[in-house]
């Protein structure tokens, strides 16, 4: 799909600073809007940015990315920007998406503390039925932590230069006060919208424990997808465009108008098959001789072989995605029974393994001939229940859904898919 992107501007949060900014949709119908915020003193073009942009408006998302105040081509004086300032442009951007479009932003999309950010405007901005962040502190105070060897001397002169990446900018001492005061986690349990967290284990800049925090605070509807061995500020192109595809196919259950089969167009694999409005796609990720790319249910997964089969170890087999299964059908059983009842059931924890055992070593096996798979299923109850009770969901256990299509009769039905002979 062809996009277009074009140089827009808009009044900021002062109304008097204009914004500059650059909307970029598809050369056709737009099924989806996002707004992109930009890290701490980065602009809309740096490479996240244009790439994450680019990427989804090629999924028929319009996409607005703007520089905040006194940044890249907006207007302003820096020096006398700060937390506040930058939500207050992102209300900003969100009224002019929704003037230009006739529709406001659908997604949040925010980069390092931009993320912060769409965290803390998300509650304005009514439009909105998603959030991401990708590498983003818990707290926004932690970008005090990047200026603490001039934090004295921002104290005691009240502003100070300061380079970051290369570049000088003026902090001054309101600016510090200013992140101190956001309370953006704490206010995470009433965000009442999707989140999906992206974060490199391996980030420098900010700690994959940020991630986690969000992750805790934040209620249902949340995901998290690990980014792997990317950097803090996705500098190469395949980390971009993997957080645009996982988010395009995550947004599609929460956006109208957003097919899964049109977010998870994925150009690698040739086909443009997404996944269906119910079912499972798994199709070659091209990445190497065993690697697969899974779209369930909005969500895009990777399943792989470990190195001792011959894979790369890219993500759990499918054996193990088949425990997981289980396991988690088991859990969310356990719940919702125990919830029903009123039992003070904490927590469930579950380990699952899976072996093919001889027949006859099965004492409670009517097969004693050849081979059968055994699953063993340790489960952990958390909580002040008494023995019965603790009996009781054991028995429950053995009835999730997952459970009994696994020990009961399955047919596989394999036929060759519409088109495929055509190519």
């Amino acid at each position: 799909m062809s996009i277009i992107s074009e140089k827009v501007e808009f009044p900021g949060h002062d109304g008097s600073s204009r914004l500059a900014a650059r909307l970029d949709r598809p050369d056709g119908p737009v099924k989806a809007t996002a707004l992109f915020a930009h890290c701490f003193t980065c602009s809309k073009d740096t490479h996240a940015a244009s790439r994450i942009a680019g990427a989804l408006a090629g999924r028929g998302f319009a996409v607005l990315r703007f520089d905040f105040t006194g940044l890249g081509g907006s207007e302003g004086e820096f020096a006398n920007t700060n937390f506040s300032s930058n939500v207050g442009d992102l209300a900003a951007a969100a009224r002019f998406l929704g003037e230009t479009l006739g529709r406001g932003p659908e997604v949040l999309i925010g980069h390092s503390l931009g993320g912060a950010a769409v965290l803390a405007a998300a509650h304005d901005i009514p439009a909105a039925r998603a959030v991401a962040t990708i590498g983003a502190p818990a707290d926004p105070a932690h970008v005090a932590h990047l200026l603490k060897d001039k934090a004295e001397a921002i104290a005691a002169e009240g502003a100070a230069r300061v380079e970051i990446a290369g570049r000088a900018f003026t902090i001054k001492q309101q600016f510090l006060d200013d992140i101190a005061e956001a309370r953006v986690r704490e206010n995470l349990g009433t965000l009442r919208k999707a989140l999906l967290v992206f974060h490199a284990p391996r980030d420098e800049i900010v700690g994959i424990d940020n991630a986690g925090l969000i992750f805790a605070a934040a209620k249902h509807p949340k995901s998290f997808v690990s980014l792997d061995d990317a950097d803090h500020l996705l500098t190469r192109r395949a980390d971009a465009v993997y957080v645009a595809d996982v988010l395009a196919a995550w947004a599609a259950r929460y956006v109208d108008g957003l097919s899964a089969a049109e977010a998870g167009a994925d150009s690698r694999a040739g086909t443009g098959t997404g996944a269906p409005e119910s079912g499972v796609v798994v199709r070659e990720a091209g990445e190497g001789p065993y690697v697969q790319t899974i779209l369930a249910a909005g969500h895009e997964l990777t399943a792989d072989e470990p190195r001792a089969l011959g894979g790369q170890g890219r993500g759990p087999g499918p054996y193990d995605l088949l425990l997981a299964g289980l396991g988690a059908c088991t859990s969310i059983t356990l719940r919702m029974y125990a919830d029903r009842k009123g039992w003070p059931l904490a927590r469930t924890s579950i380990i699952l393994h899976h072996e093919r055992i001889h027949a006859e070593d099965c004492e409670d096996c009517e097969e004693k001939e050849g081979r059968i798979d055994r699953i063993e299923r340790a489960i952990t109850l958390e909580g002040d229940l008494d023995a019965a009770q603790r009996k009781r969901l054991m028995e429950i256990a053995d009835k999730c859904p997952v459970h009994r299509t696994l020990t009961g009769i399955i047919r596989i039905v394999s036929r060759e898919a519409e088109g495929a002979a055509d190519g």
